[in-house]
């Protein structure tokens, strides 16, 4: 993680020496955007802990954990396919789930689905690209999903 920051402020230090002035209308841009997203992004993370907390590791872990099988991937797939949260709110909560004892190819199972698949927006979808391509492009992204869990879980058993 140190050498991510030390390679971040390089970069940082970089551009700033190239173009000052793109540098710092950057910053003012990419602050901007982050202010804007904070509002729901902590909304989510409310909302995430708050169901999180009263269900506790144990009852987290009996649903998705390893000892869960595959059920555990239907489920992350189900919840990520019906869950309307934008990704910068989905690491954090990747990561308390990883902390709840939720394994590495479960996790990869959810954030796919929850940024591939949508059935709560299916029927926009439907709308403009008609229902035959929005219920494929679905379909597909939900097969795909799973076998990115799949393949994740056979290379996680070799490490």
């Amino acid at each position: 993680m140190i050498l991510l920051y030390v390679a971040t402020l390089a970069l940082f230090l970089l551009s700033l020496a190239a173009d000052r002035g793109k540098t710092v209308k950057a910053l003012r841009a990419g602050t901007r955007m982050f202010l804007n997203l904070l509002p729901s992004l902590l909304a989510i993370l409310i909302l995430v802990a708050a169901v999180l907390t009263p269900l506790g590791p144990e009852t987290i872990r009996g649903w998705l954990g390893a000892e869960s099988g595959p059920i555990a991937y239907v489920i992350a797939a189900a919840v990520g396919s019906v869950a309307l949260i934008p990704g910068p709110a989905a690491y954090p909560m990747a990561g308390m789930l990883i902390d709840s004892g939720v394994g590495y190819p479960v996790i990869a199972v959810f954030i796919t689905t929850l940024m591939m698949v949508g059935i709560v927006t299916l029927p926009l979808e439907r709308r403009f690209f008609g229902t035959r391509v929005a219920v494929a492009r679905n379909a597909l992204s939900l097969i795909g999903a799973l076998v990115i869990g799949l393949t994740m879980a056979s290379v996680w058993s070799l490490l």
